[in-house]
């Protein structure tokens, strides 16, 4: 049962959307794995699932292309951003202008902007970037 727990322990120190990753994956490999190799391959499926899912983001390998054309599509300004644009930057109160990410994406709960002409995932409750979509 102690190697069950590591994909857990993997999870802690990352913010929201790479967690959300992370957990998705490790679930899906740790089922996967112990299909195949009983509670080690659960263990390693685990890992190896939870860094994928990390890799994917919310979006997801097969969407992020699609996001992206979209966004830049779109032409919205950018915003002008002092610091790195990263994930878990918190964006300033006033000068974003957030846009509601369209329903084939299924990304509920979530806005998009423009931040030095990379496209973002925000969380508008917290304005923190989640995902910057390359």
């Amino acid at each position: 049962m102690r190697l069950a727990a590591v994909p857990a322990l993997l999870i802690a120190g990352l913010s929201g959307a790479q967690a959300q990753g992370l957990a998705q994956g490790a679930k899906e490999g740790a089922a996967r794995g112990e299909n195949a190799a009983g509670p080690l391959g659960a263990v390693v499926g685990g890992a190896i699932g939870a860094a994928v899912g990390t890799a994917n983001g919310l979006l997801g390998i097969d969407r992020r292309e699609r996001f992206r054309i979209y966004a830049l599509a779109e032409r919205r300004p950018s915003f002008a951003y002092a610091g790195t644009v990263r994930a878990g930057a918190v964006l300033p109160e006033n000068g974003v202008v957030y846009y509601d990410v369209p329903s084939e994406f299924a990304l509920s709960g979530y806005n998009y902007t423009i931040v030095n002409d990379h496209p973002v995932l925000v969380d508008p409750r917290t304005r923190r970037i989640v995902e910057v979509i390359d």
